[in-house]
């Protein structure tokens, strides 16, 4: 028996610190922000860095993948799905709440790990585009150094460290999003790509 989605979920990812959630705001179009599905500070299965000291948190093994994907297949299905709400500065869930679309027919996705679901979500049918911000490496780690130190996100060294590592490694990271499907360009196509998106009928899923 076939049915009708509600919604339709445009994937947005790249490097931290390229500009996805102010992006995602920019269109007006209901969020879900994918970085709530980290994993918390105690679970046993995080990643460690290289150096054995320390998580991994640029590791997509740090991140809940099918509670992700979950999320975005009954936000597609239904128009509502509750979330984790997650602070990154203590790496733990502090509650939760709904996300509703409110009847709208497209919503954003955004988040580091993004790309990691695309596949899964374009063979349920519920993909209507992913999209990879790139900005350059040093735009990316200012505006990244910025954003984190007036979050509170983590310690400054912590800060300088990842923030030196993940510009050595941000074409490393775009090209791993590209793979998994996402498109790579800048903020002015992803809006042009994201418009053309919301006059695309939703699919009937078998």
């Amino acid at each position: 028996m076939s049915s009708h989605l509600v919604a339709r979920v445009i994937l947005l990812t790249g490097p931290s610190g390229s500009g996805k959630s102010s992006l995602a705001a920019r269109t007006g179009l209901p969020i879900l922000r994918l970085d709530d599905f980290y994993k918390e500070g105690g679970d046993p299965t995080l990643p460690a860095l290289p150096s054995g000291i320390g998580t991994d948190w640029d590791s997509p093994a740090s991140w809940k993948a099918d509670a992700a994907l979950a999320a975005v297949a009954e936000l597609c299905a239904t128009g509502r799905t509750d979330v984790p709400e997650y602070d990154l500065s203590s790496s733990s869930v502090t509650g939760s709440t709904a996300v509703r679309l409110d009847g709208a027919p497209l919503f954003i996705a955004e988040g580091i790990f993004a790309a990691d679901i695309a596949a899964r979500c374009a063979g349920l049918g519920l993909l209507a585009d992913a999209l990879c911000l790139s900005r350059g490496a040093v735009t990316t780690a200012r505006r990244r150094f910025v954003r984190d130190l007036r979050e509170g996100r983590k310690s400054v060294p912590f800060l300088l460290r990842r923030g030196w590592n993940l510009m050595r490694a941000e074409r490393h990271i775009v090209a791993r999003h590209s793979a998994l499907g996402a498109h790579v360009c800048d903020r002015d196509e992803a809006l042009e790509r994201i418009t053309g998106a919301r006059y695309e009928p939703i699919p009937v899923r078998v």
